[in-house]
């Protein structure tokens, strides 16, 4: 019943956010997001202390087929995420003109411990510094919460966990696979499993019915995450699926959204609330 609740909710209002949504809204600099969008930097001061999006400005150190290093799924993915928790729970967003604000926050910029949450995808062509690993670290170990997602393949993943580790090492903190009957699951939504989401480019290429943009090699899609001393999950990834996807290409074809953004929204919105409550 929720599920269904949640699906009539969705497309009920689908397609009508963004027609509200003037582009090229905050924008500062040269730098754009994967659709063009100027990025959003950080004010010196806040607007309000609702909840914003912040999304990882990083240094590529390789290519990954489709990948668009920093800038993939940035800034649409997170801002329609953001109007559908406002939507489905109580959460206050902090929007101009209502558009939700996604700041692009540099690791080293003292702004990132304003954020609630810290989102990046195309995390298998991430480079950190050591300056930038020590900031991630403590960024978590401060109550951060970090979501990286839309990287393909075991070379993608060696490189974000190599990377990870400067921040994080192991055996003191560990990856692990997320079992679905953990809390982070059932904040609000039933999630029953980890949905494989592809690229629009590749769902339209094959016709809606190959979701394994790697063939065998990402056949599995994954849910993993850091856990602190308490067991608290600080960060995660989601491994072989592009769930940043479903939220930021909503409108551009009903059938994409009705495969995919139902069930990525459900997990999105399960793990915004987890990461504000725990």
């Amino acid at each position: 019943m929720v599920r269904r609740l949640l699906a009539v909710l969705l497309v009920f209002s689908a397609g009508v956010a963004y027609a509200q949504f003037p582009r090229g809204f905050g924008g500062y600099g040269g730098l754009r997001g994967e659709q063009g969008d100027p990025a959003e930097l950080p004010p010196a001061e806040y607007p309000d202390r609702h909840l914003a999006g912040c999304h990882i400005l990083y240094s590529s150190v390789r290519r990954e087929a489709n990948g668009s290093g920093w800038r993939t799924d940035y800034p649409w993915g997170q801002r329609n995420l953001l109007i559908r928790l406002s939507e489905l729970t109580k959460t206050r967003v902090s929007k101009q003109a209502g558009i939700p604000h996604v700041w692009l926050v540099r690791l080293t910029d003292p702004a990132l411990f304003e954020c609630s949450f810290l989102m990046a995808s195309d995390v298998g062509t991430i480079g950190l510094s050591d300056e930038e690993a020590a900031a991630l670290r403590l960024y978590l170990l401060k109550g951060g919460f970090l979501w990286v997602d839309d990287f393909w393949g075991e070379a993608a993943w060696e490189q974000w966990s190599r990377e990870l580790a400067k921040a994080m090492p192991p055996p003191e903190y560990t990856i692990e696979e997320v079992p679905l009957t953990d809390p982070i699951f059932h904040s609000m939504l039933e999630v029953k499993r980890v949905p494989q989401v592809s690229g629009i480019g590749f769902w339209r290429a094959t016709g809606g019915r190959v979701t394994s943009e790697r063939g065998e090699e990402t056949a599995v899609p994954h849910f993993r995450a850091i856990r602190d001393r308490h067991r608290r999950i600080i960060a995660v990834m989601t491994h072989n699926t592009d769930v940043t996807n479903s939220w930021e290409r909503e409108t551009e074809d009903p059938a994409y959204f009705l495969q995919f953004s139902v069930e990525g929204y459900a997990l999105g919105i399960d793990v915004l609330l987890y990461a504000m409550t725990h």
